[in-house]
């Protein structure tokens, strides 16, 4: 028997239920977009539903007394009766100050206002946009005391990335990334290319950058260069929507190094008493080497859910053509992010799977950039048979571009699965276990040829990387009106696994078939010539960590974290190090006294801890050693000059090696005015860096090997500077809406307490230059100090003059001093937000100043003997009437530039096409078209190809800065982006 409970409507005259359906939209109510994934819920049930991508809901209610409630993160929650309404749409205003803004940190997420470390979360909307390969470049610019330096133009090159300045010699400066909770290594994958560009960047939902030890500090061994978090999308339950996303981008050089066209060639060699050799013809070997590349990037996503099981599932393909011709990267990328919820809710277990396949083929860079900028411009390019012209002396650019090639193709799948069981209230265990293996295959072919003469040669490396992390953790929660607290317990092991082999075959003959396809047809393989190489090791690290959060009255807060490491790199004696962190933060804000004041918010923050860095070469603990034929490593064994095969140290054992330590003291600021309409962070830090490693001769001289490993205790270095961040938003009843923001960092780094006078690195190339160096560590300077000798002018005979600094009258290295350092002083950027109803304009601008760039590439090429020679250069080699045509050019300040700059990185210009209006509204919920500018131009006194660079001339690990030397040009680009979901 069934009771059904009717009404009689009498000026309807039917009869109804009680119960019916509510419908609607939600929107931003700043900028009136759409909130896809907003809770609308009965309240007091368990009743609800979320909105779809246009923002809509639909929910069926008992009864004109429900409540329902409407949140959504980083917005103020809304209640609203529905008495005798059908349709409700609601306008949720964004948390004052964002306070609500989810920020990931270590093992978990907090909120903005609950943070007492330095971090800074990064949502979708904010990142960079253009031709993107890594997250880095996606960062640039929007985070202070982050200095991201795309070092060359190249598709898919590796982004410097340095967080608060460097802190090691031989220790990399790169940060620990962490993608959705799997520690990454930071070990190279194989060929020239960034580990990162695996990751799609369509599929990233906010990167959080954890800046100082009370963030990083749960890192430990791992977090002295800051900790960079990734978070891919998930689904989002309740609906359903397929995203495609599409764009073509066109490039060009940028700005090419205006060397001589073949009329001022021609004059100029002649005015200086020059070789000039004129074939008549006027080349750009620029851009004869160059072209207008096209990038197309194409993605599908799907996603969508139930209450207990949400997936997102995503397709990329991104083919990018370098500027330089025979250069391209070929990526393509598949993601699933699945979560289900099991046992009423008690069981969550989320699934990240991504799979991604590189293909990248390289020209000879160095070779053919050098061959452009040096190139007699009266050459032609090509012959009467249509085939590259052949030089007399030298090699035709296009003749190196037909003969060589790199192929690198990459293989590489990483996922990991994070069950997580609630025991008991306000308990949690979650387990986390990740795998990455990558597999690669580089071939370096050479094709045989006549004329120039060349043998061919194949060379093939296969780089293997297996990475496996495993971890267990606590976290319990437990609060009342006054208190909060949060405590968390866990273990973790990881197990890095490289591998690297070599072959080589030589001898191939001129034939159309590629020695990549056939290595069989190689005529030479020998063991004097084509020996096979390889290496491999084996990095583990066991940690145990532990962090506590604490908060009273929501207006003090505590953090304290402590992490112990083991680590297979470091000695026996030292294996394990213990790294604590404190951090403690006041909501001023929320005193009585500041209640109803101007203020919206403000918090100071304060933090002291300390982070390792264990980022150095594997196996330095252990002794080395070879076996080899030299008078240096044998004995003969009778009276002949006959050396049998000698084995000897090549480096001692050290068991005492442990980490560097950075120890880091912040103090922060966070504010907000005008209802949150202006706000902003001020961060103080200072980083010291101590315990360095570093590769040293012994002091006593008899010793079976001329070098070792050790930490030097005493000798420190240090980064101290200033974060300024500032924001402000404001949107106007018409619909117009801005945002004005910007971000700045004053920093000072400086090397004390080093054994050494000077550590030399920064190995210059070209004629004449090789074994000089370039950048020195020198105590009470910064890292990436220039140390040369100081050009001071030309003497009577038009020969260079150098600064004396001992006073002997004789130029030697004892008169190199430092000329500045590679590191910015200050780093700055701003980005503009305009929209008005339909279309939206963004700007985002990046410089630095401070630094100096050297120009190993002007020392190398552009200087007036190698004009006389028939060399092609710019006016620079020919500014000083009174120099010499027989003047060499050794390392020296003359080619010492200032490398400060401002860049127009990004310049968007979005327009939202109603579906309505092509009547596609029933299939189609949004259409965006989009026009991009992509470093559009740059403000910079450097005549370089790009002020950005930094070539690496490392000296035995010793790492190197702000050297320009053949890089690859950097483009200009225009991308046509178009994005629609279903």
């Amino acid at each position: 028997m069934f009771l059904l409970v009717w009404s009689f409507d009498t000026q309807a005259g039917e009869v109804k239920r009680r119960d019916f359906n509510v419908s609607g939209r939600v929107f931003d109510a700043s900028t009136n977009e759409p909130l896809l994934g907003c809770a609308v819920v009965i309240k007091g049930t368990n009743t609800g539903t979320t909105t779809d991508a246009n923002g809509n809901y639909s929910l069926r209610v008992p009864d004109e007394k429900a409540i329902l409630v409407f949140s959504f993160i980083g917005y103020e929650k809304q209640e609203i009766v529905v008495e005798s309404k059908r349709e409700i749409n609601v306008a949720l205003k964004p948390s004052v100050a964002e306070l609500a803004q989810v920020v990931v940190v270590g093992y978990g997420s907090t909120t903005k206002k609950d943070m007492t470390g330095a971090a800074k979360s990064i949502k979708e909307t904010d990142f960079n946009r253009g031709i993107i390969t890594s997250p880095e470049q996606m960062l640039q610019g929007k985070v202070s005391g982050v200095n991201v330096v795309s070092a060359s133009g190249e598709p898919g090159s590796t982004q410097n990335i340095t967080i608060r300045g460097p802190g090691g010699v031989r220790t990399g400066s790169t940060p620990l990334f962490v993608l959705d909770g799997f520690a990454l290594d930071n070990s190279s994958t194989g060929g020239a290319i960034n580990p990162l560009t695996f990751l799609n960047p369509q599929d990233i939902e906010s990167i959080d950058v954890l800046k100082d030890a009370s963030a990083t500090a749960i890192y430990g061994a791992r977090g002295a260069n800051g900790v960079v978090l990734i978070t891919t999308k998930k689904g989002k339950a309740g609906f359903s929507s397929v995203n495609f996303s599409s764009n073509v981008g066109i490039s060009n050089m940028a700005r090419p190094i205006e060397v001589f066209s073949a009329d001022q060639y021609r004059q100029e060699v002649r005015n200086i008493g020059g070789r000039l050799e004129d074939l008549g013809a006027n080349t750009d070997w620029q851009k004869e080497i160059s072209r207008t590349a096209i990038t197309q990037n194409y993605n599908v996503s799907l996603n969508g859910g139930a209450n207990n099981l949400s997936y997102y599932a995503s397709v990329g393909m991104q083919k990018q053509e370098g500027i330089l011709k025979n250069s391209q990267l070929d990526i393509y990328t598949g993601r699933i992010n699945v979560s289900q919820k099991l046992w009423e809710g008690k069981l969550s277990i989320d699934l990240n799977l991504n799979a991604t396949s590189t293909s990248n083929v390289r020209p000879p860079i160095g070779s053919l950039v050098g061959g452009a900028l040096s190139g007699n411009p009266t050459y032609p390019a090509y012959g009467s048979d249509g085939q590259p012209f052949q030089f007399v002396s030298g090699t035709n650019p296009l003749t190196t571009l037909r003969l060589e090639k790199d192929q690198t193709t990459i293989n590489r799948i990483i996922g990991n699965i994070s069950p997580s069981l609630t025991l008991v209230k306000g308990l949690v265990y979650k387990l986390n276990f990740g795998i990455d293996n990558s597999n690669s295959a580089r071939d370096l072919q050479s094709l045989a040829n006549a004329v120039p003469r060349q043998d061919g040669r194949l060379e093939t490396r296969n780089t293997y990387n297996r990475n496996r992390l495993i971890e267990n953790y606590l976290t319990y929660s437990w609060s009342n009106t006054d208190h909060n607290l949060v405590a968390l317990a866990g273990h973790s092991y990881q197990r890095i696994f490289v591998q690297g082999r070599t072959y080589s075959v030589n001898r191939f003959p001129i034939t159309d078939i590629e020695p990549i396809y056939n290595p069989g047809l190689g005529q030479e393989l020998t063991l004097a010539n084509n020996k096979p190489t390889g290496y491999a090791l084996i990095n583990e690290l066991q940690s145990f960590f532990s962090r506590v959060n604490y908060q009273f009255k929501d207006k003090y807060l505590l953090t304290a974290t402590v992490r112990a490491d083991g680590s297979s790199k470091f000695g026996a004696n030292n294996k394990y190090g213990i790294f604590p962190s404190i951090s403690a933060g006041w909501r001023i804000s929320e005193e009585n006294f500041l209640k109803n004041s101007f203020l919206t918010d403000l918090k100071l923050r304060a933090g002291w801890g300390q982070t390792g860095n264990q980022e150095i070469p594997a196996k330095i603990t252990q002794a080395l050693f070879t076996s080899q034929v030299s008078a240096t490593t044998s004995y003969p064994l009778d009276n002949t000059s006959n050396y049998p095969a000698g084995t000897s140290y090549s480096r001692l054992a050290n068991p005492d090696i442990q980490w560097e330590v950075s120890t880091q003291t912040d103090i922060g600021l966070d504010f907000a005015f005008l209802g949150g309409a202006l706000s902003g962070t001020l961060d103080f830090f200072n980083k010291v860096s101590n315990n360095i490693l570093l590769e040293v001769i012994p002091a006593d001289p008899v010793q079976p090997a001329g070098t070792f490993w050790t930490n030097v205790k005493d000798m420190t270095i240090t980064n101290r500077g200033l974060e300024v961040e500032l924001t402000y938003k404001r949107k106007s009843e018409s619909g117009f809406s801005y945002e004005i923001g910007g971000n700045a960092t004053f920093i000072s780094n400086v090397v004390k307490n080093s054994p050494y006078s000077v550590i030399p690195s920064g190995s210059a190339s070209g004629s004449g230059l090789t074994s000089a160096t370039i950048n020195g560590y020198i105590n009470n300077q910064p890292i990436g100090t220039f140390f040369m000798r100081e050009f001071t002018g030309f003497d009577e005979k038009g020969l260079s003059t150098f600064r004396d600094l001992d006073g002997d009258g004789i130029i030697t290295d004892k008169d190199r001093v430092a000329l500045g350092s590679a590191l910015p002083t200050m780093q700055y950027n701003f980005n503009l937000n305009l929209a008005y109803k339909v279309l939206d304009l963004t700007a985002n601008l990046n410089g630095v100043s401070g630094n100096k760039i050297y120009d190993n590439t002007a020392n190398a090429i552009f200087y007036k003997l190698n004009l006389s020679r028939g060399i092609n250069t710019t006016a620079e080699a020919i500014a000083f009437p009174n120099e010499s045509v027989s003047n060499a050019a050794p390392v020296s300040s003359r080619y010492l530039k200032d490398g400060s700059f401002l860049r127009l990185n990004n310049l968007i210009l979005g327009y939202d096409l109603n579906p309505k209006i092509i009547s596609l509204d029933r299939w189609v919920s949004r259409i965006r078209l989009s026009l991009t500018g992509q470093n559009l131009f740059v403000i910079t006194k450097y005549n370089g190809y790009d002020p950005e660079v930094n070539i690496d001339r490392t000296i035995n690990g010793v790492l190197s800065y702000g050297i320009d030397y053949l890089a690859y040009p950097k483009a200009k680009s225009f991308i046509f982006g178009l994005n629609v979901i279903f």
